[in-house]
């Protein structure tokens, strides 16, 4: 064998080393975006208890529909505290309660919905009315708001 062979197998066999070596290393995901930073204004003790519950579809029928949620609380809706500092509310669809926040970034609308989505996620609820005895929530989902309408919760006085 020359040294000129010999040299052309071991340059071949250190290119094929190199590329070995790349597939092999792992690269680095992609980072993903930062979510945005949201602020809790509605605090678990302000929602936690029992509710009574009634939905709407037509802005019209919102008075007769906070009448209608404070008979509700005969089979109260309840509110109860999360193990991870939120609370329990059912998501759409859903037959078993999921731990839910508020969030609201740099002072826009208030949401309702998992922690590790940003607010306004498909799966949140836009807090349209809170005064710690009326809260009443719309879905962000344009076609789960079309079956379950507005919701309005009516604090239960026993």
């Amino acid at each position: 064998m020359t040294v000129f062979s010999r040299s052309l197998r071991l340059s071949a066999l250190g290119v094929l080393a190199a590329l070995a070596a790349g597939c092999a290393s792992t690269q680095a995901p992609a980072p993903q975006p930062a979510m945005p930073q949201f602020t809790s204004p509605i605090q678990p003790a302000q929602v936690e208890g029992k509710w009574g519950l009634a939905a709407y579809h037509r802005p019209e029928d919102a008075t007769r529909t906070e009448a209608q949620a404070r008979q509700g609380c005969r089979q109260p809706y309840v509110i109860s505290p999360g193990t991870s500092g939120g609370f329990m509310m059912y998501l759409a669809d859903q037959s078993q309660p999921s731990e839910v926040v508020s969030k609201q970034v740099a002072g826009g609308p208030i949401f309702i919905g998992l922690p590790d989505e940003p607010a306004g996620a498909e799966t949140d609820r836009e807090v349209l009315r809170f005064d710690g005895q009326v809260l009443v929530l719309k879905w962000v989902d344009k076609e789960v708001s079309g079956r379950y309408g507005t919701m309005v919760y009516v604090r239960c006085t026993s």
